[in-house]
């Protein structure tokens, strides 16, 4: 989940939390497609055998997937002509394991053709990610149907590293997460790897008054100048997100109490009394963050947008 764009404030967002007549359900696929969890589920576990980096880079696309126009796979359509693809923005050019899901809706056209969305194959792909890396797991609610348009131009709405949490509030909100969500989903970011350029003004020239963050840890600061050289030079430089990057745990929020969350958006957890006791709560209590962590997730993967059922994920029908 690391986000790496900057929010264009005065776009006009429109999504839909499902309900009602058209709710996902956990049966969706119950007499059309009664397999596709496992062939999801096997198709992630070959991956990530090969590739540790594949269950964080599997959650990371989920998010940045419903960020922009519901979780309608639109994050896995190519560019095409003169239109830039999201998946080609800048916050997206990092994202990679996109064959995770060809592989599996290889399978899943298989065994049921023309039936499951790419959209519903992703957020079954995300709570594998999670689960593989010794997080909670959960019955996904499924009927998603996959987008037709794609533009680099809005990923310009993924919430960025150095937001702060009045940003952050905001972007949640336009579309339907709370305060509670925004912690608890932000605790994503107990896997991956960042590169420098996602906190680099966090560790030189901060401001006018302090060279350094004064948010951060000066020892944590010093082990991130060493890492990360002054002229950037080195694009793939960079550093795990918490010390223990390919475990789901709530070692992020532990970590942000001792000061040294590694965005400035995960520091600013800290600056509400609200969110301040949520980190709280979930720095001292796995448990509590995983109940919270799946019922967020839920909720944001029942964002939806798209009109058809994709025979390929990476073009439209």
């Amino acid at each position: 989940m690391a986000f790496v764009a900057a929010l264009c404030l005065s776009s006009v967002l429109v999504f839909s939390i499902s309900s009602g007549a058209d709710a996902l359900s956990l049966n969706y696929y119950e007499k059309t497609c009664p397999d596709v969890d496992s062939i999801v589920t096997n198709a992630v576990n070959n991956a990530m055998m090969k590739d540790k980096t594949v269950p964080a880079a599997l959650l990371r696309m989920h998010f940045h997937d419903c960020f922009i126009r519901g979780c309608d796979a639109s994050v896995l359509l190519n560019s095409k002509g003169n239109n830039k693809a999201e998946k080609d923005g800048p916050p997206n050019i990092s994202l990679h394991a996109f064959y995770v899901i060809d592989n599996a809706k290889k399978e899943v056209e298989a065994s049921c053709p023309g039936v499951v969305s790419c959209a519903d194959i992703l957020a079954l792909a995300a709570r594998d990610a999670v689960v593989f890396s010794g997080g909670p797991t959960w019955d996904v609610p499924k009927g998603r149907k996959d987008g037709r348009k794609s533009r680099a131009s809005e990923t310009t709405q993924l919430p960025s590293p150095t937001f702060n949490i009045t940003q952050l509030q905001q972007s949640f909100s336009q579309r339907g997460l709370s305060l509670d969500d925004l912690v608890a989903l932000s605790g994503g970011h107990t896997l991956g790897f960042s590169h420098c350029s996602s906190f680099q003004s966090r560790i030189r020239n901060f401001n006018a008054t302090h060279d350094i963050d004064p948010s951060m840890h000066p020892s944590f600061a010093s082990s991130l100048r060493s890492i990360c050289p002054k002229s950037n030079r080195a694009k793939n430089a960079g550093t795990t997100m918490d010390p223990s990057s390919t475990t789901f745990d709530n070692t992020y929020f532990k970590s942000i109490l001792q000061k040294t969350g590694l965005f400035s958006s995960d520091q600013s957890l800290l600056s509400t009394p609200k969110t301040k006791d949520l980190v709280t709560k979930f720095a001292s209590s796995k448990a509590n963050f995983n109940k919270a962590f799946v019922s967020s997730m839920i909720k944001m993967s029942s964002i939806t947008g798209g009109q058809e059922v994709r025979k390929d994920c990476r073009v439209v029908n």
